[in-house]
């Protein structure tokens, strides 16, 4: 029978491993104006967000990728980035049952 105490020392023994893997990772990676990085993914480009740690943009090439993602960046700190969104297409279905 487990004790809360072992729970707890586990789960802070995987937060730590984690938390170690992804500083290696970050560690491994060239980041740009120390906000993002540039991968190859299978066919595309992508970004990645040095806070999120989670895929940013896609693109075709590596310049394009970061151009973007400077751009989106730039935009989200200066609260402008509804002014350069849209959406395309409708969510809303128009089928009679």
């Amino acid at each position: 029978m487990k004790t809360i105490d072992q729970d707890i020392f586990n789960d802070t023994n995987l937060k730590v491993e984690e938390n170690s893997k992804s500083s290696k990772l970050n560690q491994d990676r060239e980041w740009i104006d120390d906000v993002f990085c540039v991968e190859k993914s299978f066919v595309l480009w992508k970004s990645i967000r040095k806070d999120t740690g989670e895929d940013f943009l896609f693109g075709m090439t590596k310049e394009a990728v970061i151009e973007m993602s400077r751009f989106h960046l730039k935009c989200e700190q200066e609260n402008t980035l509804h002014l350069y969104t849209r959406v395309v297409g409708s969510a809303i279905s128009n089928i009679d049952l």
